[in-house]
């Protein structure tokens, strides 16, 4: 006779931590719960996997459900499993991130009723979060520092074209120290990644910057170097 197993116990959730940069100031994504544990708290999006989901799957309709955003790219950065983080129950996190140009098509409105709003707030005044989710949010700046200093990350917070000033802008709010202008701009022209668009800023109240683009076939060919400041 076949010996019955004891099923386990454990479930798993989705913690989404999605950074866009707007106007100077790099921002994370939170929802407002409108359920128990933690009613009415501010938290990242989040819930728990479904039985028929593969975690990926998972990560998307959970965004999709407390946000409104669709065909967002997210990868797993880490997984929080303190015996204790929920108070209902194990659950292990499985966390992801994701960086966004933030504009009208990033507007973010839940459908479920799970949420009561979401909304973009700066990373450097984030409200008291539920669960862990500030060590999950830490965690992920963490993960978003390193990999500046490797990846060309900074270009997915920019909009097509950009200018040196707002390259810069968003190094030093990441990496959270002033940077030397005329040794960036060196240094950055220096890989020879960034294409001259030969066009300058307009609308602007201030002296038109250049504007440049980034050329991402050179630099799958011929970056390979870490970024130091």
């Amino acid at each position: 006779m076949k010996e019955v197993l004891p099923k386990f116990n454990s479930t798993f959730s989705i913690d989404c931590v999605l950074f866009g940069f707007d106007e100077g100031e790099l921002k994370v994504l939170l929802i407002e719960r409108n359920e128990e544990p933690f009613k009415d708290w501010w938290a990242l999006p989040g819930n728990l996997v479904q039985e028929h989901e593969s975690l990926d799957q998972s990560a998307t309709r959970i965004l999709n459900e407390l946000t409104g955003l669709t065909d967002i790219y997210m990868e797993q950065y880490y997984t929080f499993g303190d015996v204790n983080r929920h108070p209902q129950g194990r659950v292990l996190s499985i966390a992801y991130y994701a960086l966004l140009r933030l504009g009208g098509d990033k507007a973010v409105k839940p459908i479920s009723n799970f949420a009561k709003q979401a909304y973009w707030r700066n990373v450097k005044d984030l409200p008291r979060l539920a669960f862990d989710h500030q060590q999950i949010f830490e965690k992920g700046m963490e993960k978003i520092k390193r990999r500046i200093k490797h990846q060309p990350i900074a270009f997915e917070l920019l909009p097509e074209k950009f200018t040196l000033t707002q390259l810069q802008n968003v190094y030093e709010v990441i990496l959270s120290k002033k940077l030397d202008k005329r040794n960036f701009r060196k240094k950055m022209l220096s890989f020879g990644v960034l294409k001259d668009l030969n066009e300058k800023q307009y609308g602007v109240s201030f002296r038109a910057a250049t504007l440049y683009k980034f050329d991402k076939r050179k630099y799958a060919k011929l970056f390979s170097k870490e970024i130091s400041f």
